[in-house]
């Protein structure tokens, strides 16, 4: 039994590791944590205390012959040096969104992860839930018609001053934090190749941080993707799909609690009708299905798919980064 564990080194003490990885790592069979690494030994330690596992430098953690795949939740200018050196040392890899800030890096891990024959995802969970492929079923059978327009929205309320969301040095704005969320549904529902046709950034006119923006993408069959993302918003995370036959809306697309059972809504001209789907825990599927992946032997299909995807997310990221006309705001940044 032991050849099936998969012992795990948790690179980054964030918040998102302390409430939503560990707890869902204690709940799969056959992971195991086996370190912790920190820019704080005393977080490192504290979390190895509460978790278990030894705590260790960010080295020692990627060199760790008692780690098989690490799971990295560093500030997003660091994921690409840890990554890479995690790679480098034969260690699997779980990074969190975004994989890099730039289409470059993220390419140059693809094609790392790819020659080493290791696992490497970017952790979307979202892209777990069931709820997703009921929509493409829908679709695929016609029940939208023909399709014409995707939309999407994330946004969530303003970050307290002095977080690391607002720090131009870590990689910081909502485009990579909140953004890539809408761009990535979009390629779930409409497939690679996307183009990106305009965008706008909000920008805090004394960091230069993108704090909201909206973005327009086409596909290569002619349908629109319009999507709108920030952190000066009221909590939404929605998609909807509009065909010349019907409305498809769903809530709570990108986050929703375990517990949560999704609720679609499809309009048609006359008819109205509602779909109550089943609750899923997103996060916790996603760590098992990496596990499964590190424990069971890449499947290299899959593996490749989940490589395109995170290379297509940073070349639409850096595209509309390139576009997008920026309009500053001062005192975007709460003080």
């Amino acid at each position: 039994m032991e050849a099936l564990r998969v012992r795990w080194g948790v690179l980054g003490c964030s918040a998102i590791a302390e409430r939503r990885a560990l707890p869902a790592l204690h709940q799969i069979d056959g992971s195991v944590v086996a370190g912790f690494a920190s820019r704080s030994t005393a977080t490192a330690e504290r979390f190895a205390a509460e978790h278990g596992g030894t705590a260790m430098s960010y080295q020692q953690l990627v060199e760790s012959p008692d780690v098989d795949a690490v799971y990295l939740s560093l500030p997003n200018s660091l994921h690409f040096e840890w990554a890479k050196r995690a790679l480098q040392a034969g260690k699997h890899v779980l990074c969190e969104k975004p994989m890099t800030v730039s289409a470059e890096q993220t390419g140059e891990l693809v094609a790392l992860a790819a020659e080493r024959e290791l696992v490497l995802r970017e952790n979307f969970a979202f892209l777990h839930h069931p709820q997703h492929e009921v929509v493409r079923e829908l679709v695929e059978r016609g029940r939208l018609g023909r399709l014409r327009t995707f939309s999407s929205a994330f946004g969530v309320p303003p970050p307290r001053a002095g977080d690391i969301r607002y720090d131009p040095a870590l990689g910081a704005g909502c485009l990579l934090d909140v953004g890539v969320y809408p761009i990535r549904a979009a390629q779930l529902m409409l497939g690679e190749g996307l183009t990106v046709a305009g965008a706008t950034l909000r920008v805090d006119s004394g960091t230069g941080v993108d704090v909201a923006g909206h973005a327009l993408l086409v596909s290569e069959n002619g349908v629109f993707a319009d999507l709108e993302f920030g952190f000066q918003h009221s909590y939404r995370s929605r998609y909807a799909l509009w065909g010349d036959a019907a409305h498809l809306s769903l809530e709570r697309a990108f986050t929703p609690p375990a517990e949560h059972r999704p609720q679609l809504r499809l309009d048609e001209q006359d008819h109205a009708e509602e779909f109550t789907l089943d609750a899923s825990h997103q996060f916790r599927d996603s760590l098992a299905s990496f596990a499964a992946a590190v424990r069971d032997g890449r499947r290299a299909e899959i593996e490749r798919s989940w490589l395109r995807g995170a290379r297509e997310t940073a070349r639409l990221v850096e595209a509309v980064q390139q576009t997008a006309v920026r309009v500053k705001q001062r005192g975007a940044i709460p003080s």
